[in-house]
């Protein structure tokens, strides 16, 4: 069962599966509920009437993007090449039981699919970091998830840890969608996931890594970023790459990159 966001004349509005839900229906009210039964009763609210408008990101204005990060053993080693002044510290927070959670962005500053995403003016080295996003209810679970692209600046960050929110955190820095797929944390715990970079109609860059070569769990990084934060409305986690671009690749205005995650796919050119 998959959950979008459209525009329409009267304001956006949200649909499953192909038909719109009746209006006023909003992800937050969505997520304040219990996970049990939700997918019935998303079900049951099904208007009839088909959606048609742009798709949108699948998210409320008002709700957050969250991140974490060195959650891969790829992710660890490439943070620790960019960062060898201070390598030391990605490998510690690999090892240790805190993961590391960061703020990525706002509901209405998030890009959806077919919306372009950016680089940043001030940096040479920008990748794209394809990522699981878990979508989570106000009372912490899981009830599905969504694709997302967490763009970096890799050489801000390694220029000093210290500079991640910078690194992470811009206009056009952050895309998730098409939809959100529900589904329980279990069934999201070996999903393949696939990235491919085109420039000029030619694949500069493909790889692929699934959701079970994580260190972490999907529930513990959920318990994590609710430990001492509400979320009324609930919240969207990006959970960290598996898939890296080698250090002397970096993105360029024009290339599309295209992230597969369990067959649901979100593309976003670069503007």
């Amino acid at each position: 069962m998959d959950l979008t966001r459209h525009n329409t004349s009267a304001g956006p509005r949200w649909a499953v599966d192909g038909t719109y839900l009746p209006a006023g229906i909003t992800l937050g009210g969505l997520l304040a509920l219990p996970a049990a039964g939700l997918a019935e009763l998303v079900g049951q609210l099904k208007t009839g009437e088909a959606a048609s408008g742009e798709l949108l990101a699948p998210i409320d204005p008002a709700q957050e993007v969250w991140g974490s990060g060195v959650t891969y053993l790829r992710s660890r080693d490439a943070r620790k090449a960019e960062s060898k002044s201070s390598a030391d510290v990605y490998q510690q927070v690999y090892d240790a039981e805190r993961p590391e959670i960061f703020f990525k962005q706002v509901g209405w500053r998030t890009v959806g699919h077919g919306q372009p995403v950016r680089i940043r003016a001030d940096t040479t080295w920008n990748v794209p970091e394809p990522e699981l996003v878990l979508v989570i209810n106000a009372g912490g679970e899981i009830v599905g998830y969504t694709v997302g692209n967490d763009m970096s600046s890799r050489d801000i960050e390694g220029e000093n840890p210290l500079y991640l929110p910078q690194a992470k955190t811009y206009t056009g820095s952050c895309a998730v969608g098409p939809a959100i797929r529900l589904l329980s944390a279990a069934e999201l715990a070996d999903l393949p996931i696939q990235l491919e970079i085109v420039r000029d109609s030619a694949v500069v860059f493909a790889g692929d890594t699934a959701t079970s070569r994580m260190k972490r769990t999907f529930p513990d990084l959920a318990s994590w970023l609710y430990r001492e934060l509400t979320f009324p409305h609930g919240a969207l986690l990006m959970t960290g790459t598996g898939i890296v671009p080698p250090d002397d690749f970096t993105l360029h205005s024009g290339d599309v990159i295209r992230v597969t995650i369990g067959g649901m796919g979100l593309e976003n050119a670069v503007g």
